[in-house]
């Protein structure tokens, strides 16, 4: 269902949002109004935010504008002062947004922001589907416990709140009805489920349950996890079910010990490097991915070498890189900055090193099987989250085995067995 008044910046827990917004938007039959769904992850998202919201009021000068998301919770009067902002929610508030359109009103509040740390609770929202019919995201929990110190998010997200079991089948259910074949599970802190419902069921106690409850599901994937906090059944089902994709993104942040600790991680550098190893035993087409974040603060050149090495030592493939981004009143603010442009130069020697690592994994399929499910009619992902594109075209959902020819333009070329 595609929905261009929705615009969304961020993570995939803000997609899931989004796509509640738009199925709202179409049922109550609202026009003219835009939601921009925020992200306070970086500075310069929050830039693009500012920039779009202008843009699309230079665009549609009649239109209503509502910001939301994380970066409006976080910092509401951020957005109060632009005047072509009508209304700001709260990431509790967005999801009841009915209630607060009263623009004849002028003398109705234009912030409507919540304490986000006050909210025990998910609240029960299922969704029909997003715009294109192949993959979708799944809530299973939302905020997080720790106080990583570089990060604002959990006074975005507030504490960590877990979807209940029963929930979250019901909606993988209502997903694949609609002719999804693929689901990922996502939250801010995924490994932190369960810790909030009764009996306390960790991670691989909800995905055991999807396994065994939704056996039509074929493709569950996982979104970031902490290396530190997946539990021994998560690992048998990693070791051992192959509906779970081969492909895991750790948030690993560095690849040295001292920053680890100084941005208060409960992992280290060792525990990353063993987990990796351990789960190559099992599942030899097994692919990570990273977030690393370059030029924290006090990082010296041995530190950031450190990061770099962890690139190979784990064999990580599929990579963000985040330049580090001050975020206001973190202990990490507090801390001794390094420049802007030595952030900049580290996080593109990281990135030219991902870049390599990943061509050079690219180069290894081919002449290899995959199954790639179309999310276009010539391109998709396989299990293991190589882009691939193909010359034959075929129905967006399909699933096909496919063998790879050559690589162009970090896509594994294939042709269709």
């Amino acid at each position: 269902m595609k929905n261009k008044n929705v615009i969304t910046y961020g993570c995939r827990l803000n997609s899931f949002d989004s796509q509640i917004i738009k199925e709202k938007i179409k049922s109550k039959k609202l026009n003219n109004i835009f939601f921009i769904n925020t992200c306070a992850v970086t500075k310069e998202a929050e830039k693009q935010a500012k920039k779009k919201i202008r843009k699309i009021k230079r665009e549609n000068p009649n239109a209503k504008i509502v910001v939301t998301g994380c970066s409006a919770q976080i910092n509401p009067l951020n957005y109060k002062e632009m005047e072509e902002v009508d209304l700001i929610l709260g990431n509790e508030e967005k999801f009841n947004f009915e209630k607060y359109l009263n623009f004849q009103n002028k003398k109705s509040e234009k912030v409507i922001v919540n304490d986000i740390m006050s909210v025990k609770e998910t609240a029960n929202h299922f969704i029909k589907g997003f715009d294109k019919k192949a993959r979708a995201f799944v809530q299973i929990q939302t905020g997080c416990d720790h106080r990583c110190t570089f990060c604002i998010i959990p006074y975005g997200r507030g504490n960590s709140r877990s979807v209940p079991i029963n929930n979250v089948c019901k909606q993988i259910k209502i997903l694949l009805e609609k002719g999804f074949k693929e689901i990922v599970l996502t939250g801010v802190d995924l490994t932190s489920y369960g810790n909030d419902l009764y009996g306390k069921p960790k991670l691989g106690i909800l995905v055991k349950d999807i396994l065994k409850k939704v056996k039509n599901l074929k493709r569950l994937r996982l979104s970031s996890l902490d290396a530190i906090e997946i539990d021994k059944d998560l690992i048998d089902i990693i070791a051992n079910e192959e509906r779970l994709m081969p492909h895991l993104h750790l948030s690993i942040q560095s690849g040295d010990n001292l920053i680890l600790k100084r941005m208060k991680r409960r992992h280290s550098r060792e525990d990353v490097i063993n987990l990796c190893n351990h789960l190559k035993k099992f599942r030899n087409n097994i692919v990570f991915g990273a977030d690393i974040i370059a030029g924290f603060p006090t990082e010296n050149k041995e530190m950031f070498l450190n990061s770099k090495k962890i690139l190979n030592e784990c064999g990580l493939t599929y990579l963000h890189i985040f330049p580090y981004s001050n975020r206001p009143n973190t202990p990490a603010s507090k801390m001794p900055q390094l420049s802007k442009e030595i952030i900049k130069e580290r996080a593109k020697i990281l990135r030219y090193e991902g870049n390599k690592i990943f061509y050079n994994f690219l180069k290894k399929q081919i002449n290899k099987k995959h199954k790639i499910l179309f999310e276009s009619e010539t391109e998709g992902h396989s299990e293991n989250f190589i882009p691939i594109k193909t010359l034959a075209k075929y129905k967006i959902g399909k699933i096909v085995e496919v063998e790879g020819k050559e690589v162009i333009d970090g896509k594994l070329i294939s042709q269709v067995m």
